[in-house]
């Protein structure tokens, strides 16, 4: 699979590469990650034809979107699609969570100061997981107004779970959602509604945490999922896809990385990358042919669910 394909944002005019690079490593997610070496990731995505930046106020309380525009700035602003997200203001250095209307302008208008940027193609609700209500009468009617304005392309909303996101699916006009984690080798829990609502409505899915925060990259005990350590059970299911994965000569990441293109709701995954070297992995993971009898195989030893869309 080229990562450097292009394919249409749902129902909007962009164009996103299969793959994108996300920033939450860049801001400092677990470890830090010095300035010149965050810079470089990001001139080296651009580099292997990268064009969809993901990015959000959260991350690392700006940094990443700061460090995202020192570089996103310089280059013609035609030539790539980047998106941030809403639903916490900074102040006194920390995020606080605001999914009103003019929380959300105002979120906008301080992300694009630290971008260096005047405008975003992409604009999520980011993880409004107990703040639904306001997130859709607020948040959301002032992105469906920037959006008619043309002040950005694609409303969508970013969430770690399913079901919120179907329920914005059938309560609003989105272009886009930012699955994390939800459908991935472990977890396909994003195909029992939201992925066939999305495709049906023309919504596109862009898919993060394709690694479940490491476990699927080194399934050991201790190794994390969902931010902590994984359980015993979880621990042992990935080592049964990797050693499914390993005698069709595959690697674990590989599978992860390529599964979710098997559904055709799902247009870009997203890999947060903390060096170059780590981006150029996932580049290279992307492009591992994989057989088909390995699908078949992980689903004959029920370790994928019969109704899953495989490549």
């Amino acid at each position: 699979m080229d990562p450097r394909a292009t394919v249409q944002l749902g129902r909007t005019d962009l164009q996103v590469t299969r793959l994108g690079l996300g920033s939450a490593p860049l801001g400092m997610l677990f470890q830090p990650v010095e300035e010149e070496a965050a810079l470089a990731v990001v001139e080296r995505a651009f580099e292997l034809g990268v064009r969809l930046f993901d990015t959000a106020p959260l991350y690392g309380s700006g940094l990443a979107e700061r460090r995202f525009g020192r570089v996103l700035a310089a280059r013609p602003r035609e030539s790539f699609v980047l998106g941030t997200k809403v639903g916490r203001l900074l102040r006194a250095g920390e995020p606080v969570f605001d999914f009103s209307y003019e929380g959300a302008k105002r979120s906008l208008a301080e992300s694009l100061e630290r971008l260096q940027l005047d405008r975003v193609d992409i604009l999520h609700i980011h993880d409004p997981d107990a703040h639904y209500e306001e997130a859709l009468s607020g948040a959301y009617r002032a992105l469906a107004e920037l959006r008619r304005q043309g002040v950005i392309s694609a409303v969508g909303a970013g969430m770690n779970q399913a079901p919120m996101l179907a329920r914005f699916a059938r309560e609003g006009d989105f272009d886009c959602f930012l699955l994390a984690g939800r459908y991935t080798l472990l977890d396909q829990s994003g195909l029992e509604e939201l992925l066939p609502l999305c495709q049906s409505k023309k919504i596109a899915v862009i898919i993060g945490g394709v690694y479940n925060s490491g476990l699927l990259a080194d399934p050991r005990p201790g190794a994390p999922y969902d931010y902590k350590p994984a359980a015993a059970a979880l621990v042992e299911r990935a080592r049964s896809l990797a050693e499914v994965c390993e005698r069709h000569g595959v690697p674990l990441k590989a599978a992860a990385i390529q599964f979710p293109f098997g559904h055709p709701a799902v247009t870009t995954v997203l890999a947060g990358c903390r060096s170059v070297a780590e981006l150029e992995e996932n580049v290279s993971l992307l492009e591992s042919p994989i057989p088909p009898g390995l699908w078949a195989e992980l689903k004959a030893e029920r370790l994928l669910g019969e109704a899953v869309p495989t490549p």
